[in-house]
């Protein structure tokens, strides 16, 4: 691992960034690593990245001069994301994700499946409209009614549900059949999964209240 933390970490990428993003990350995770590119962005805000992985061709020369050293993790190949660079070697309770959602829906699709593919992390992704994880074994969260609940399944998986307006028991959930997108809460709830394949997307002011759940949540997968 390139970076070990036993607290929260935020991870910020070179994606669109809404104002608050990163207030709202690193009041959770202060520790702060730039997937390449999200270096510009963290400059951009007055905060220098303990830890910067990727490539290194998305950062501004000048930005990229400023950064010590010891703090860049050049990873040369090209055969993944800086994401996924990031992911893979990163170890800590918790990462909250910024700027790796936005305009290109190609990058929001490959950060999805970066998501699915390393399911012993837990790590959220905020976007501008939505909060999005993968959803451990057993989850459960404090929504109140009609709460925007949306599960979308990245491989066949089933579940079990309770406060969901619309129960997903006896449901088997496949990325070209059924999904479970723009549910809804009538309460709080409760969610199992049998697999690490199930996405689940929640408004953005909920980012906050999920993240303090994922960390509290076991089993892991």
């Amino acid at each position: 691992m390139i970076v070990y933390q036993k607290k929260p970490l935020t991870l910020v990428g070179g994606g669109e960034l809404g104002n608050n993003d990163f207030r709202r990350a690193c009041k959770i995770g202060q520790v702060l690593v730039a997937a390449d590119g999200g270096a510009n962005a963290a400059f951009k805000v007055g905060q220098i990245p303990d830890a910067v992985i990727g490539d290194l061709d998305s950062i501004s020369p000048k930005i990229l001069g400023k950064i010590p050293p010891d703090r860049l993790h050049h990873i040369e190949e090209q055969d993944s994301t800086d994401f996924d660079k990031c992911l893979r070697n990163l170890d800590a309770p918790l990462i909250l994700a910024i700027g790796f959602t936005g305009a290109r829906l190609d990058h929001q699709l490959a950060a999805l499946n970066v998501l699915t593919r390393y399911p012993a992390q837990r790590c959220i992704l905020l976007g501008a409209e939505d909060a999005v994880f993968l959803c451990p074994p057993q989850f459960s969260l404090e929504t109140g009614p009609e709460t925007r609940i949306s599960l979308f399944p990245m491989g066949e998986v089933e579940g079990t549900s309770s406060g969901l307006k619309w129960p997903i028991d006896g449901i088997s959930f496949y990325p070209d059949g059924p999904i479970g997108t723009s549910n809804e809460a009538t309460g709080p709830i409760s969610l199992t999964v049998t697999k690490p394949k199930m996405l689940l997307i929640l408004p953005q002011s909920h980012f906050e209240m999920a993240a303090k759940a994922l960390i509290e949540t076991e089993p892991r997968w």
